[in-house]
């Protein structure tokens, strides 16, 4: 195990003279990957993620996680094995994208809301591409074809979810048990979930401007966390490609995809996206393919995420035990379930689409105006909102049919 771990040390300190020495021989091709890093990082990363940080932060402070974890527990552990607290990084992992579903993981296990085995469920299937980077960024900014916004994004969806599905029969035999809310049939469970958040509230001896403060506070610290490994990843791809190695990694792809159908022009495209995920999707929307195999490309980088946003998720859960290895490994399932209904959404998906989302974009394609992300987080925002009042509300619902079921049967 020692002599491994020494390997590994080896290797890796391999890694940084080679790129210590690619930076002293190619000045100019560092430069240039490290402002195209910072642009992107403080262009579209910065405002899209900060308000997802900050609020999520203070959601969990004030309980809110807590209240939804005895609210959804009945919902959440048949369908997914997790704790009811997962719904809320279920939530905002769908709404947000990376790699914040890892961060709010991190801090569930931090907290002994959830097992390891459960996070590593949770890190899975939780962590998305953003809705509004798929709807607007890829679909009408690379593709220029607004109806393709639903196609990408559902695929890509509908993928992780089965991966979810799938994935509660990972480590059954969990040794780790945590105890469980207490079902009180005499309660009624809106009241046990209030509680339990009032307590949590309780506890927390801070006052609502300390913990505003610490949520700003710990969230610029991710997101510089996360610039870093943005500005690293597109210096080392800059350096890659001077050297040649996405062509050679491209040739080495087309062995195995080419044969199976895909076109060659898309290759350098997905050897792109292995380690970065915007640079390769935007060189397969401009790819000398068919339109089919441009998506299945974008729905494949998209589903793996590149390099660059896994080492993200690692550094959000370097604290914990939680392991990366699964979440590597659900990424490449992803990335072949994702290109599965991708071939088999397209054109169904396509053309229905296409008459309901195209004039909505109309204006927006005809007058060429940038998209505020700020305002874009907003709707973000929304959409968390909207999507934990939705889960709360079927919960709800949920439990009366159940009471109501109780009360239809019960002898007389």
């Amino acid at each position: 195990m020692q002599k491994h771990q020494e390997t590994i040390r080896l290797f890796w300190t391999a890694c940084a003279l080679l790129f210590v020495l690619g930076m002293i021989t190619q000045p100019q091709t560092v430069y240039e990957g490290a402002v195209y890093g910072l642009g992107a990082w403080w262009n579209i990363v910065f405002p899209s993620l900060l308000p997802f940080f900050i609020v999520s932060e203070l959601l969990m402070n004030f309980g809110v996680v807590h209240f939804m974890g005895v609210l959804l527990e009945p919902v959440m552990r048949p369908l997914f094995n997790v704790p009811g607290a997962g719904s809320f990084v279920l939530a905002i992992g769908y709404t947000s994208g990376y790699p914040i579903g890892a961060m709010v993981t991190a801090r569930l296990r931090a907290q002994k809301l959830c097992t390891r085995i459960e996070a590593e469920r949770l890190m899975s299937f939780t962590n998305n591409s953003s809705p509004l980077f798929m709807l607007v960024a890829v679909a009408v900014g690379m593709f220029h074809n607004a109806s393709l916004g639903p196609l990408i994004a559902g695929a890509h969806y509908l993928a992780n979810l089965t991966l979810g599905l799938a994935l509660r029969f990972y480590g059954r035999r969990d040794p780790e048990v945590l105890p469980r809310p207490v079902a009180d049939r005499n309660t009624w469970i809106l009241k046990r979930a209030l509680a339990e958040m009032v307590t949590q509230q309780h506890q927390d001896k801070r006052t609502p401007g300390q913990i505003i403060g610490d949520a700003v506070k710990n969230a610029i610290n991710n997101l510089l966390n996360i610039g870093g490994f943005i500005i690293l990843f597109a210096v080392i791809i800059r350096l890659l490609t001077q050297a040649g190695f996405i062509g050679l990694l491209a040739r080495a792809l087309g062995l195995v995809l080419v044969p199976l159908g895909l076109s060659p022009a898309v290759l350098p495209a997905l050897a792109s996206g292995l380690f970065e995920m915007t640079t390769g999707t935007k060189l397969a929307s401009e790819a000398a393919a068919p339109l089919l195999h441009q998506l299945i490309a974008v729905a494949m980088i998209l589903a793996w995420s590149g390099l660059s946003i896994q080492a993200q998720a690692a550094s959000m859960i370097a604290g914990t035990d939680i392991r990366i290895g699964p979440f590597i490994l659900v990424r490449a399932a992803h990335a072949i379930l994702a290109a599965f209904y991708t071939c088999l959404m397209f054109g169904p998906a396509e053309a229905l689409t296409r008459s309901l989302i195209q004039p909505v974009f109309a204006p927006f394609l005809a007058t060429a105006q940038p998209v505020s992300l700020w305002s874009a987080s907003l709707i973000s925002l929304f959409l968390l909102l909207l999507s934990m009042g939705i889960m709360i509300m079927l919960a709800v619902v949920l439990v009366i049919l159940t009471h109501v079921r109780v009360i239809i049967l019960r002898p007389r």
